[in-house]
């Protein structure tokens, strides 16, 4: 599955310095938030990066490129260092935004299993369906012309770059085998970009000692 994720020209022409390490892991046994993902929240909350930042800056910079205001649809790490104490989902998801505050990066957590074709990075043509929930009860949104999204065969699976997820591909309590999107803007190096994927890794192994794990790297030369 990894190895066919691939990002648009029309996207690294925005930003060149773009990367994604991109994460497979398979065999998971996720669960409720417990005093151990409490504690990985508690900890990154005390060594978050600053909302001006500028590995977070980046982000904002870059919405503002593909047309998209910062200060209203907010970058997923731009949210979620504003909002302390951080949000508790459920183990993988409060692992993996653990280490996106710590680091400054956005991450993304995708149910493989809820995958159609290949994930990929585009420029939106603007009727692609994206799946959302609104007043309790399903519905289809749809991206804007030339916003920068993630999808799949069947639709979007976010929005804005990393702003908002769909409801179909989210990470829940009963997901076995997971897809990580860690998404890298300079001045956030290569280096700590790798160092972020490793220590997402060791939480993972930490919920699921026995996990299958795949890495690669897409977007940067």
């Amino acid at each position: 599955m990894i190895e066919d994720i691939w990002v648009d020209p029309a996207v690294s022409a925005l930003r060149p310095d773009f990367a994604v390490l991109v994460i497979g892991v398979y065999g998971l046994r996720n669960g409720p938030t417990d005093d151990r993902s409490r504690a990985w929240l508690a900890e990154a909350a005390e060594k978050a990066v600053a909302a001006d930042d500028a590995r977070v800056e980046a982000w904002r910079e870059t919405y503002r490129a593909f047309g998209a205001k910062p200060q209203r649809t907010r970058p997923s790490v731009d949210a979620l260092v504003r909002r302390m104490p951080p949000p508790e989902i459920n183990r993988v998801v409060d692992a993996y935004n653990a280490i996106s505050i710590r680091h400054g990066l956005p991450i993304g957590g995708e149910d493989l299993t809820r995958y159609e074709g290949t994930a990929r990075l585009v420029r939106a043509a603007g009727d692609e369906p994206f799946e959302v929930v609104e007043r309790g009860e399903p519905a289809i949104d749809h991206p804007e012309i030339g916003e920068v999204v993630w999808r799949d065969d069947r639709g979007v699976t976010c929005r804005r770059w990393n702003w908002r997820q769909c409801v179909r591909t989210r990470i829940t309590e009963e997901t076995t085998d997971a897809l990580f999107l860690l998404e890298r803007l300079a001045p956030l190096s290569i280096e700590e970009l790798r160092t972020a994927g490793d220590e997402l890794v060791g939480l993972l192994e930490d919920v699921t000692p026995e996990i299958r794990t795949e890495f690669r790297l897409v977007g940067f030369d």
